[in-house]
């Protein structure tokens, strides 16, 4: 989908980016970083966190990635601003992006660790799927530990 057809609004300026993309060997401190995150999202928020979850390849044990913690949160309505946005920039967090034709999808990013969170409403099918990609690379990583099952070959 273009910027353009989700109506995507960029609140701070787009960051270029001319470089190729770096990945990590897997860190166990991206689990605490997450944590750590997810404590803040909690303490600023309480109830209206209806989820918060460890999403994207820092979520998922052994596989190597982009150093930046992703975070799904889903709240009652991220265009509803004000409920949820003054809290986590107390936070540390910056809205970076808005995407009202994109399921409302917000953007924050948090500086140290480096981390996006991805705001979603409770019907957001992009939510869930984002939580049904993390599980199935974890399941595909806990088989191809398993001595009984080989990884599948490349097709």
């Amino acid at each position: 989908m273009s910027e353009q057809a989700s109506g995507t609004e960029f609140v701070r300026p787009r960051a270029a980016h001319n470089a190729p993309v770096e990945l990590a060997e897997p860190d166990p401190a991206w689990r605490d970083q997450y944590a750590g995150l997810a404590r803040a999202i909690h303490d600023a928020l309480g109830p209206n966190a209806v989820v918060v979850a460890h999403v994207g390849s820092t979520s998922v044990p052994g596989l190597p990635a982009k150093p930046i913690i992703d975070v799904l949160l889903v709240v009652d309505d991220p265009a509803d601003e004000e409920s949820y946005v003054p809290a986590l920039e107390a936070a540390g967090f910056e809205l970076h992006l808005r995407e009202p034709g994109w399921q409302e999808h917000r953007l924050l990013r948090h500086a140290a660790p480096t981390a996006n969170l991805h705001v979603f409403a409770a019907d957001s099918a992009e939510a869930e799927r984002m939580l049904l990609f993390r599980d199935r690379l974890r399941a595909d990583v806990i088989r191809s530990e398993s001595p009984t099952v080989r990884p599948r070959e490349p097709q």
